[in-house]
């Protein structure tokens, strides 16, 4: 199944050096296994900074590595069509590693966002954003909501 606002990984670096440098690109990650609230008032809040916004999604194995051989519980690429279909979300890509750093070197956006959970002392990214430049930005974090505490409720 293909969407237009899905970009492969490969053709991420084209993509990207076609991009008018007028339009301020965010990029935000993460597995957004079962969508919630929590994660479209964050995804809101980070397409406000910029003028477009671009999702790391993690692959079905990378979110086994980080979340167990129980998760995800829907399909890599359900999960991205979930999350293109949302009006605050321009582009997604699909990235298999633990951590966005090949994501941030391919796409080099103007804009790298977190939820709040993370700071600079615990952001895997730190060292290429930094030696990129790329600006960090913590957006507020919404306690109460996770895909871990609503599964842990269904079972």
């Amino acid at each position: 199944m293909s969407f237009l606002s899905f970009i492969p990984f490969s053709e991420l670096a084209q993509w990207r050096s076609q991009q008018s440098a007028q339009k301020r690109l965010i990029l935000t990650n993460g597995c957004f296994d079962l969508l919630h609230v929590g994660h479209v008032r964050y995804l809101q809040q980070a397409r406000q900074l910029g003028d477009l916004l671009f999702v790391g999604l993690n692959t079905d194995a990378s979110v086994r590595g980080l979340k167990g051989p129980d998760r995800p519980v829907n399909r890599e690429m359900d999960r991205a069509e979930v999350l293109a279909a949302l009006g605050c979300v321009d582009f997604v890509t699909l990235f298999e590693d633990a951590t966005a750093d090949a994501l941030i070197e391919a796409l080099k956006p103007d804009v790298y966002t977190k939820a709040g959970d993370y700071s600079l002392d615990n952001l895997p990214e730190r060292t290429t954003l930094e030696r990129l430049g790329v600006k960090t930005i913590f957006v507020p974090f919404f306690s109460g909501y996770s895909t871990t505490s609503t599964i842990q409720k269904l079972t």
